[in-house]
């Protein structure tokens, strides 16, 4: 059975929004399209009273309306419906967005949604918005002609249960992976304070190890010292980045002009580290490998590539481990930390600097040291670390590293279902599956 194709603009079963709010009291809470990931608020641009608010703040939700971004390229979709009718009265909405408001004796409003977040539907959207000569999003005269798949009610809410159970499982897999980051968060503290002995303080103690005092500590076999960093197991040394490491920097040259992938090899750049600390690959510039001073600008595994300095203060200090196969430079942003084998473990190095920059430790420094607030050679050097000995660095990384697999493990799962939740929504809005036979 071919379902019905009806037009956004058939006022029998929908409502375009118009712009334009209803006078409040007090604040509200403003949402532009930044502030929408897929179909989750993941930030508010602040609150807002009636009289004090952007130009943009002036689309008002309603009970069962669903609302998508009007640019081009843009799948960002928000729903208002009996499960979160208390934010109707809570949020003020961007004109950014497009409301469509359901006729819910026709129209479930998670089906629209649905149909809002699919490739099929922004296709559709892509295509008549690139019409546009300047600004390419959708207005409301536009949005009217825009023709969806509408089955029968009951086929709807089907849809909506399968996928929202598809959903169910992604949301379960976000919170394994914020508990597992918890847990290493947790661990890192434990570990670059106390050392291996903190776990076996922990596993004595029921309190948390935090809690005790040195007196108590050190009747545990745990004896601590001061030093400019903070305390530290008294074993422990404390040394110069530049003690123990070689700091190079990157090549000078200019990373959009090298795409062409022909006698050349990939080149990092401060784009290709994340805040977690690891490489990511997804954006990659090339650099002609005859012109690489190979002792210098090729990495080795087990080189860490820092952020020396970046656009963003946020930025500098950001840090990663060097592990993949095949040839790579890296750019003038970056400097390169090639540890000396004798002196400490790379991947403690590795977890040790992204600690401290998360702690803002890094960005005091930074800003202590240099008036740009940048992280050159010369002050990079003189970074304090704190060293246990070689087995217990190995040691301590070995531990997290295992925190990071299972991170990996479980983020592979949620991708694997949004995959799942992408293809499915395809096929179910090209009718390539019979939804009525689907078991649930």
């Amino acid at each position: 059975m071919t379902w019905p194709i009806k037009k956004l603009g058939d006022k029998e079963y929908f409502e375009i929004l118009e712009s334009g709010v209803e006078k409040f009291e007090g604040k509200k809470e403003y949402l532009s399209t930044s502030s929408i990931e897929k179909n989750k608020i993941i930030t508010s641009e602040g609150k807002i009273t009636y009289q004090k608010r952007p130009s943009r703040a002036n689309m008002q939700p309603r009970l069962n309306s669903v609302w998508f971004a009007r640019m081009i390229n843009t799948i960002k979709v928000y729903s208002f419906t009996e499960r979160n009718k208390d934010e109707v009265n809570k949020y003020i909405l961007s004109t950014g967005f497009a409301g469509i408001l359901c006729n819910t004796e026709k129209v479930h409003p998670l089906y629209l949604e649905k149909i809002f977040l699919s490739d099929w539907f922004n296709n559709l959207k892509n295509n008549l918005a690139s019409d546009k000569a300047i600004q390419k999003s959708l207005n409301n005269e536009d949005i009217k002609i825009l023709e969806i798949p509408l089955p029968p009610l009951p086929i709807q809410q089907k849809i909506v249960k399968v996928l929202d159970a598809i959903q169910s499982a992604i949301e379960i897999q976000e919170k394994i992976i914020e508990k597992t980051k918890e847990l290493k968060k947790s661990l890192m503290n434990l570990l670059f304070h106390y050392g291996l002995a903190g776990l076996r303080v922990k596993e004595l103690m029921s309190s948390r190890v935090g809690e005790l005092k040195s007196e108590e500590l050190e009747k545990l076999g745990l004896k601590l010292k001061k030093t400019e960093i903070g305390e530290i197991p008294e074993h422990w040394e404390v040394v110069r980045l530049g003690e123990i490491c070689e700091i190079v920097y990157g090549i000078q040259t200019s990373v959009s002009e090298v795409k062409e992938k022909i006698g050349r090899i990939p080149i990092l750049t401060n784009k290709n580290i994340t805040d977690e600390g690891s490489i990511e690959l997804s954006e990659l510039s090339y650099y002609p490998e005859d012109l690489i001073n190979t002792q210098k600008h090729l990495l080795k595994k087990g080189d860490i590539i820092f952020n020396w300095r970046s656009g963003s203060l946020e930025h500098v200090g950001k840090s990663a481990i060097f592990n993949l196969d095949g040839k790579f430079t890296f750019s003038s942003f970056l400097l390169r930390f090639r540890v000396k084998q004798d002196k400490a473990y790379p991947h403690f190095l590795n977890y040790y600097l992204n600690k401290i920059r998360k702690e803002g430790f890094l960005k005091f420094f930074a800003h202590q040291a240099s008036i740009n607030q940048s992280l050159n050679a010369s002050i990079s050097s003189s970074i304090p670390v704190f060293l246990p000995p070689l087995p217990e660095q190995q040691k301590i990384a070995e531990i997290l590293q295992t925190i990071d697999q299972k991170i990996e493990i479980e983020k592979r799962k949620k991708e694997l279902y949004e995959e799942l939740f992408k293809t499915m929504l395809n096929k179910i809005m090209s009718q390539e599956i019979d939804v009525e036979k689907i078991e649930i």
